[in-house]
């Protein structure tokens, strides 16, 4: 668990990006090639494919102080596993209830689709998260000495 004062004007939200290794890995892989300018604060974790994030994964994340998660895949019908990225969908708005059922704010769990030739939108999608993160303030639910 952490400890810190907030402070608006110096405070960044701490992002975990699940992406899968075949379409939203390697746009922000070509986002950062192409030297597209973003905001640092998504911490990425490469996975096989989207449906392969268990819930368990996001729950701990924001148990231990993470503020956001942001969940990135192949665009619906073109997932390397063919259904996959559906099966992440249907995840996706049940873990959103469950964080909600936690008291964390649903916001803080978002999805995206993004494709290998996405850079851009790659770029786009992480400054609006984290745009939409920081106006939540940082996640409180897991700190010491606050309820």
């Amino acid at each position: 668990m952490r400890k810190k004062e907030f402070d608006s004007i110096d405070w960044e939200p701490k992002i975990i990006g699940f992406l899968c290794k075949w379409c939203s890995y390697a746009g922000a892989d070509l986002a950062g090639s192409s030297r597209l300018i973003y905001p640092p604060s998504i911490n990425i974790i490469r996975v096989p494919c989207t449906s392969r994030i268990k819930p368990h994964f996001v729950v701990k994340a924001f148990a231990t102080g993470i503020d956001g998660v942001l969940i990135s895949g192949c665009h619906p019908g073109s997932c390397h596993y063919v259904n996959g990225n559906y099966k992440a969908r249907r995840r996706f708005s049940v873990l959103r209830r469950l964080i909600e059922f936690m008291g964390i704010d649903p916001r803080r769990l978002q999805m995206s689709w993004v494709s290998a030739s996405e850079g851009f939108k790659w770029a786009d999608v992480v400054r609006k998260a984290t745009e939409e993160i920081r106006q939540l303030g940082p996640n409180r639910l897991f700190i010491e000495g606050e309820t």
